[in-house]
């Protein structure tokens, strides 16, 4: 019985419209547009880990004249939460979000993908400042990594559609 239903599975998912992303590998429809992309330069370090996280995702720069350019603008903060009756905090959380747009690099610059990604990440305020800032730059690190995903797989999901374009 366990065979037959393992057999079925892939019928009935194909009667569903479900189809793989990155169907073909690198040299598939959806992996050719995304190394068409260019990354702008995004400011600051939190920007600088990014611009780096995307372009490891994307594998742009195959392409002497990119057709789109992804323009990101970063939101980092850190709020304090928990509060002792001293007035020090003990807990805090760190917000990266951020707003990209996908725009063609002809000198119209058309807009054809205008979104936002983003995610927290809480942080431990323990007695030593070396171990908070260290907590805090991989909470950035982590975050990161977390929204360049996020981008990365709308954009793949706006190329996927786009493909007859």
């Amino acid at each position: 019985m366990m065979r037959f239903a393992a057999l079925l599975l892939p019928i009935a998912l194909a009667g569903c419209g479900l189809h793989p992303l990155y169907e073909g590998g690198a040299h598939g429809p959806v992996a050719q547009k995304l190394a068409q992309v260019e990354i702008e330069p995004i400011g600051g370090q939190s920007g600088w880990l990014m611009h780096n996280a995307l372009e490891d995702r994307i594998g742009a720069s195959g392409h002497d004249t990119p057709r789109y350019k992804l323009i990101v603008e970063l939101n980092d903060q850190i709020v304090g939460l928990g509060i002792r009756s001293d007035n020090t905090v003990t807990r805090e959380r760190r917000t990266l979000r951020a707003r990209f747009r996908l725009v063609t690099a002809d000198s119209l610059g058309t807009t054809l993908l205008d979104a936002s990604a983003g995610s927290d990440a809480g942080i431990d305020v323990v007695s030593s400042d070396y171990a908070t800032v260290a907590a805090e730059q991989t909470a950035l690190e982590n975050l990161t990594d977390e929204v360049a995903d996020q981008i990365v797989a709308r954009v793949a999901v706006f190329a996927r559609h786009a493909q007859g374009r």
